[in-house]
């Protein structure tokens, strides 16, 4: 993980973005170190002081930024797909005394409102992702809170599926961004203590005002963690409740885990390219074409021995690693990228090969299971990206089951009817096809499929749509079925895709950011959408206003001695 910047020193203002690399492995991790023993494997976060991503501030007290959660990700997506063995993991800290006092405030204080977002964006998706490993990989997550878990810290151990504190009358869990800070909990805090922990909201009202936080059996009683020990029986304790952990997992005590290499990547000023994924940046219309290239027929292997032996060389994993990289490096270095447009190129048949896998195998097998999870999760980073997303289904398109949902987690669809003019006597209609992974296998953040969530209220049409599971489906069918946005013919296709383009190019960021995110996000609230929808739209404006960022604000004065000056108007 690195920061690509060929600026001089002069240049690194505290406002300033930096390139940002996700790029890392545990041979280079300057925050983290995990040890595998037997069935638990120990994550211990140290961070160095030094380490900070970018120049202004050092991370003192174990405190992070996005370099330090950039490397927490490539470790959970190590312990899923090269430690097929790990059943439990225990998260706790390498400082004595000291768990995490959450985000770095003084890298806060001197970011940008974009670095800010998207850092909390991140580190909640990673957040999520530690929730899901214990719900759907069988890596059942432990806090072992060793000392106090202040802010970002404790969100942290919230996202595990167990917290313990040890009970030494000093260390104590909080959430004092509100007293402190004059923001909020970043990375879903107080929804988890109310969702997930079941805090009465009285009592997480009083948590959330008192910077001290709780220790001791108060924070039992409270629910804020499940259980104290006391330094003498803390060892033999948390070894216990990880073997608890492990017990009820289903991964396999005999499979070979599966090397992530480095990525084979090729940046130029308008180009990011993968041996899967393609992406043409267009700066003056303000455009990103993303095309994800589909297997071809015969190239995916149905037999779970050949998939093995391919490892991380299988399309399904090696195009999925390759699509989430490249939504990170759009998301936090192309700011001001604002329409995605979403291709695929390839054949319909080989794209059906990958749904044959997933779904013959993926309840059965562990690297299957996770493939199709992890596929999810980039699909769901997709949906909450602040982007407009337009897909461009054309003749030689492969949008199938698994594909389609790159399709429907976009904004518009556009499905060219018949053929180019100038095409090829070969090139035959655009198609698409529905499977039965379009009903469940992906899930949204509000739980539902993105074929509920596109027919919200109209559940008989779905029902129909699955009655046409496997039919391919032209451009004029897909729109009849509503599948699609509109089918223009080959007559209008290029002024009709123009017009779109110059059009949003013409509207306000900020209003797109918000009604696409209404849009998407349709149905029922969970713990998920929650944190990202209500909660994050909260602290972005908070973010910005002079009580938390101005000169005189809690985040710039914060360390100086010098309460902030707020502006007491509530609007």
């Amino acid at each position: 993980m690195t920061v690509l910047d060929d600026a001089p020193a002069a240049a690194q203002a505290p406002e300033a973005v930096p390139q940002v690399d996700f790029d890392t492995d545990p041979a280079q991790y300057r925050h983290w170190r995990f040890e595998i023993d037997g069935e638990t494997a120990w994550v211990y976060l140290d961070v160095a002081e030094d380490g900070g991503l970018v120049p202004g501030y050092e991370l003192k007290l174990n405190s992070y930024d996005l370099g330090v959660d950039i490397e927490l990700y490539d470790l959970t997506q190590r312990l899923r797909f090269e430690h097929p063995e790990v059943r439990s993991v225990v998260l706790t800290s390498g400082k004595d005394s000291n768990f995490c006092a959450g985000a770095n405030i003084r890298m806060l204080a001197q970011s940008s409102h974009p670095w800010k977002v998207n850092f909390c964006k991140f580190t909640n998706e990673t957040r999520n992702g530690i929730e899901d490993m214990t719900a759907n990989s069988g890596q059942t997550w432990v806090a072992a809170l060793n000392g106090t878990a202040a802010g970002g810290g404790y969100e942290m151990a919230l996202a595990c599926e167990t917290i313990l504190l040890v009970n030494d009358r000093s260390s104590a869990v909080a959430l004092p961004e509100v007293p402190l800070l004059g923001v909020l909990p970043g990375t879903g805090g107080l929804t988890r203590v109310t969702d997930k922990r079941h805090v009465r909201k009285d009592r997480a009202d009083i948590f959330a005002t008192k910077s001290e936080g709780f220790q001791g059996p108060k924070a039992v009683e409270w629910k804020l963690v499940d259980e104290t020990v006391s330094r003498k029986q803390w060892d033999s304790t948390v070894r216990a409740r990880a073997a608890e952990a492990a017990e009820g997992s289903s991964r396999p005590t005999d499979a070979t885990g599966v090397s992530l290499p480095p990525l084979r990547r090729e940046i130029t000023d308008d180009a990011i390219t993968y041996p899967h994924v393609r992406c043409e940046l267009d700066r003056d219309a303000r455009t990103a074409t993303i095309t994800v290239l589909g297997p071809e027929p015969g190239t995916v292997p149905e037999s779970l021995d050949r998939i093995c032996a391919l490892g991380a060389d299988f399309w399904p994993l090696a195009m999925t690693r390759e699509l989430d990289d490249l939504i990170l490096r759009l998301r936090t270095n192309e700011l001001e990228i604002g329409t995605w447009l979403v291709r695929t190129q390839g054949s319909i048949e080989g794209a059906l090969a990958f749904e044959r896998v997933i779904a013959e195998h993926s309840g059965s097998d562990w690297l299957v299971n996770e493939i199709r999870h992890y596929f999810k999760r980039t699909l769901k980073r997709l949906d909450v990206t602040s982007r407009t997303l337009i897909a461009l289904i054309e003749p030689g398109s492969c949008f199938a089951g698994a594909l389609l949902e790159l399709a429907l987690a976009c904004d518009r669809q556009y499905m060219l009817e018949g053929i180019f003019e100038d095409a090829d006597e070969e090139q035959e209609p655009a198609q698409i096809v529905l499977t039965a992974s379009n009903f469940g296998a992906f899930p949204m953040g509000n739980g539902l499929t993105r074929l509920q969530s596109r027919f919200y209220g109209d559940d008989d049409t779905v029902t129909e749509l699955h009655g046409r599971t496997d039919e391919r489906m032209t451009g004029a069918q897909a729109e009849e079925a509503g599948l699609v946005t509109d089918a223009p013919d080959d007559i209008d296709w290029e002024d009709e895709i123009r017009i779109l383009l110059e059009e949003r190019a013409s509207l306000s960021p900020d209003a797109l950011t918000g009604m696409e995110a209404n849009h998407r996000f349709v149905g029922p609230e969970t713990m998920e959408t929650r944190i990202f929808g209500r909660l994050t739209a909260w602290q972005n404006w908070i973010f910005i206003r002079p009580n938390a960022s101005g000169s005189e604000g809690a985040l710039r004065r914060y360390g100086t001695g010098r309460k902030a000056d707020f502006d007491k108007q509530r609007v």
